[in-house]
């Protein structure tokens, strides 16, 4: 086993700090995705030892497949202590469909560790602000002691797309209307046919609620990211690359791979 430390993580090929924020670059997605996976684990059982219970939010989008599947072969967590959140979800549609975030997660991750209990955004809610207000309730009654996040082609964080991203949102979760690039995005994954598919409006975390983690670890490999990745860590601290707030957070790491790197 590999250790984490910067110096000899294996593929590792630089780090350093943007501002307040650790940064590593790896060789490959894979090297990537197998050392967060060590940070992840090392962060729950040293939550668990001390807690004896643990909460993490998890994000979901193509770019964190290889890091999910990593965490959950590398084992060695005690998943029956640990509660589970995720960082979105489509408005209006089943946990059936196949682009819904809590299909991805029952699927990817829920069946596969068996959690104490995962706590799921519901889509086809009948009353939205209701599942906002229930959600919040929910992420509200614990600390939240780990956050695993990506960015997204337009820079954002969840669903915090430029238009509605706010780095002093007061709300833990809220329903936003997401832009072009955002739901394009999604057709470019696979996830829908073209962007009439795509729903238009959907629940998220807001900035602030994912930033309130004791330890964020940020996972961000590809070239479709390298824009927004530099934007994020070249460009200013502004909500037009929500990504770039993570600068402001020293309890986070980002994870990138040389060619989500490739502009830096």
């Amino acid at each position: 086993m590999h250790s984490s430390s910067p110096s000899v993580a294996l593929g590792l090929t630089r780090a350093f700090a943007a501002d307040a924020l650790a940064v590593r670059i790896y060789d490959t997605q894979s090297n990537l995705a197998a050392d967060a996976a060590k940070q992840a684990q090392v962060c729950l059982n040293d939550v668990l030892h001390r807690n004896g219970s643990a909460a993490v939010i998890l994000a979901t989008g193509n770019s964190q497949l290889q890091f999910l599947d990593a965490l959950v072969e590398l084992g060695g967590v005690d998943w029956l202590r640990v509660t589970l959140f995720h960082m979105d979800e489509y408005l209006g549609i089943t946990d059936q469909h196949r682009a819904s975030f809590r299909r991805y997660m029952r699927e990817r991750v829920e069946a596969r560790v068996k959690p104490r209990k995962f706590h799921y955004l519901a889509g086809d809610a009948l009353l939205p602000l209701s599942e906002c207000e229930r959600y919040s309730h929910l992420l509200a009654a614990q600390p939240i002691d780990l956050c695993c996040l990506g960015i997204g082609e337009n820079g954002h964080i969840a669903f915090n797309d430029p238009p509605v991203a706010d780095f002093s949102d007061p709300h833990k979760v809220k329903l936003v209307k997401l832009d072009e690039a955002c739901r394009l995005q999604q057709v470019g994954e696979g996830h829908f046919p073209n962007l009439d598919a795509v729903p238009q409006y959907a629940f998220t975390l807001t900035i602030p609620m994912l930033c309130s983690a004791r330890r964020m670890l940020c996972i961000v490999p590809e070239r479709r990211k390298a824009q927004a990745v530099h934007d994020s860590l070249k460009g200013p601290i502004v909500t037009a690359c929500p990504g770039s707030f993570l600068r402001r957070q020293s309890h986070c790491t980002l994870f990138l791979d040389a060619e989500s790197a490739s502009l830096l």
